[in-house]
């Protein structure tokens, strides 16, 4: 039975502590929702009602296109129990998308382990918290973490990371812009 929260009580912050992957949707006003698969310990407990995420580069960037696109912001954040007993957790909030080379990109950073290939910090104010059974998720064991992408940004360097925001990353699948600003992001002297 759903039960729905005003904010991220203890018990919530610790089975999110505990997931190994969530998941983002988001929405423009009109065309595709996205859902996207995060992991890597990218995520973080800000507070009560705040959270935020460190968002690598992926073959697209529709979350931070729809937040730019969809005036209220709302994003969707959820996390289920793949092991263990049977919840689904949902954060409903409205995000906010802060590029790598902002000031407040670098007063978040702090939060995580910064990798190669990171863009953006999305950053959630919560104002619903919702817990559902999740008696039909399927069990699965955790491994580990894949290590391919933080390779790949590493072995491709700071130059082709940069060409391939500008080619891959400028829009959305919609073509909405996501307003990346490659230069600022990484600026020339990371390179050297």
């Amino acid at each position: 039975m759903a039960q729905q929260f005003a904010r991220i009580e203890q018990q919530h912050k610790s089975f999110i502590e505990a997931q190994k992957i969530f998941f983002v949707a988001s929405a423009a006003p009109t065309g595709r929702v996205n859902v996207s698969p995060k992991g890597m310990a990218s995520f973080a407990v800000l507070g009560d009602n705040d959270v935020a995420y460190l968002d690598c580069t992926g073959s697209g960037s529709e979350t931070r296109a729809h937040l730019i696109a969809c005036e209220d912001r709302r994003l969707t954040l959820m996390f289920c129990a793949f092991d263990g007993d049977p919840v689904i957790l949902r954060l409903y909030g409205r995000g906010q998308s802060h590029l790598r080379g902002g000031a407040e990109y670098a007063a978040l950073i702090s939060h995580f382990e910064e990798m190669p290939g990171a863009r953006q910090i999305i950053r959630l104010a919560v104002d619903l918290v919702q817990t559902s059974c999740g008696m039909a998720v399927p069990l699965f064991d955790y491994r580990a973490e894949r290590q391919n992408l933080v390779r790949h940004w590493t072995r491709q360097g700071v130059e082709n990371l940069r060409k391939y925001w500008l080619k891959k990353n400028m829009n959305s699948l919609d073509g909405l812009p996501t307003q990346f600003e490659p230069e600022a992001m990484l600026p020339r002297e990371a390179a050297e």
